[in-house]
């Protein structure tokens, strides 16, 4: 599986990102926030990635976050919904909004989601609202407020650690240390 690419963002247009990684270019779909969120091309990016491998097709989606592809998870894990409307939620809604409608039964909010009905509205929140809580996405990272450490913290859980491995991993990191130094300190520890 394809975890993330780090590379130049070669072109955007509505849909799609394409990624140059060492020549080449990958097509990822994204919302349009996350597109919007997108360095200009030319410029260095790191996107998160899910591969969707069907019988006909193999898709890449990109998110700038863990929350955001975390989410797109759980959404395409309910019944009828699919990558097309868990981007189009991903566009409608920033991921703690949608989670707190979510956990809210907001089924209201929640049928503002282009192609999703009053009907698939109430089916996510029935199938979601027990796995997400208000607390959703702050332990991917850790409380201090150092973007190398965060980097670091989305590192370790893009090769397979959980969210609270990482923060506990981290906890007592130094700080002013780059994110690569950060990444082989929490290794370390975990290792230990």
């Amino acid at each position: 599986m394809i975890a993330y690419l780090t590379g130049t963002v070669a072109g955007t247009d509505q849909t799609t990102a394409v990624i140059d990684v060492n020549g080449v270019g990958y097509a990822v779909f994204m919302s349009s926030r996350a597109l919007s969120r997108l360095p200009h091309a030319g410029e260095q990016t790191r996107v998160f990635t899910y591969l969707q491998v069907r019988e006909d097709d193999m898709s890449l989606y990109g998110f700038l976050t863990l929350e955001e592809k975390d989410l797109f998870q759980r959404l395409i894990g309910v019944t009828g919904v699919g990558p097309k409307v868990a981007l189009a939620a991903l566009s409608t809604f920033e991921p703690d909004e949608l989670v707190e409608a979510i956990v809210a039964e907001d089924v209201k909010a929640v049928s503002r989601i282009p192609g999703v009905g009053k009907k698939s509205a109430s089916r996510i929140v029935l199938e979601l609202k027990g796995s997400l809580d208000s607390g959703f996405g702050q332990a991917a990272a850790p409380s201090r407020e150092n973007a190398n450490i965060k980097l670091a913290a989305e590192t370790l859980m893009a090769m397979g650690f959980s969210p609270t491995e990482a923060e506990v991993a981290l906890r007592d990191a130094p700080e002013d240390v780059t994110e690569a130094a950060l990444v082989k300190y929490a290794l370390k520890q975990i290792g230990s």
